[in-house]
């Protein structure tokens, strides 16, 4: 019972949970609005999209979690074969001018792997260190139930999202012609004036 108690509290005592709660409803939240500006959904692209982010941060969480087992494992690799290690290296060479290229996209995994890195961080004040394996699974349970939070919130609030200004008119945009200009010009271009009277 005082295990499941300070269980509870936990959040409490570890803002940065909250904190990565609350980035990944946003990141949610964000990543609804380009399947909500697809009125026809031909071959169920807004559902390849959602699955590709959750893929992502799935492996943001992955590699911020366990970075020693994942290093390791990846220079056994890399030692034991010369082909590997070109795969490997054409890879991460492919991945990292991909968001270099969707520099969006790399803010946001930027900022996921910030959430996540304190949140261990967090976690390791308070001496909770619990094996990498089970770090990884609430963690990644934690960034999801954030993400499915803020997809189930994106309806009601798109109104607000979409809403845009109201457009200027252009710097360049002819003004209305003032009270001199509007008056009548003679042949000359001076200004005619009216007949006088005998």
């Amino acid at each position: 019972m005082t295990s499941l108690f300070a269980l509870l509290l936990l959040p409490l005592r570890a803002p940065m949970l909250l904190l990565l709660l609350l980035i990944s409803t946003y990141l949610g939240l964000y990543w609804s609005r380009p399947g909500a500006l697809i009125e026809a959904d031909p071959g169920g692209i807004t559902t390849l999209i959602w699955s590709a982010e959750c893929a992502q941060a799935l492996v943001v969480v992955l590699v911020c979690t366990m970075p020693d087992l994942l290093l390791r494992r990846v220079a056994s690799m890399m030692a034991a074969s010369r082909v590997i290690s070109l795969v490997v290296t054409l890879l991460l060479v492919i991945t990292g001018g991909l968001y270099l290229l969707h520099l969006e996209v790399l803010s946001n995994v930027l900022i996921l792997a910030s959430a996540v890195l304190l949140a261990r961080l967090d976690l390791v004040r308070l001496r909770v260190v619990p094996p990498p394996f089970v770090m990884t699974v609430v963690l990644s349970v934690l960034v999801l139930a954030g993400v499915s939070l803020g997809r189930s919130l994106e309806p009601p609030l798109r109104p607000w999202l979409l809403s845009s200004p109201e457009p200027r008119p252009p710097a360049g945009e002819s003004r209305p012609p003032t009270r001199e200009s509007a008056r009548p010009t003679g042949e000359s271009g001076q200004p005619s004036r009216s007949p006088s009277l005998p």
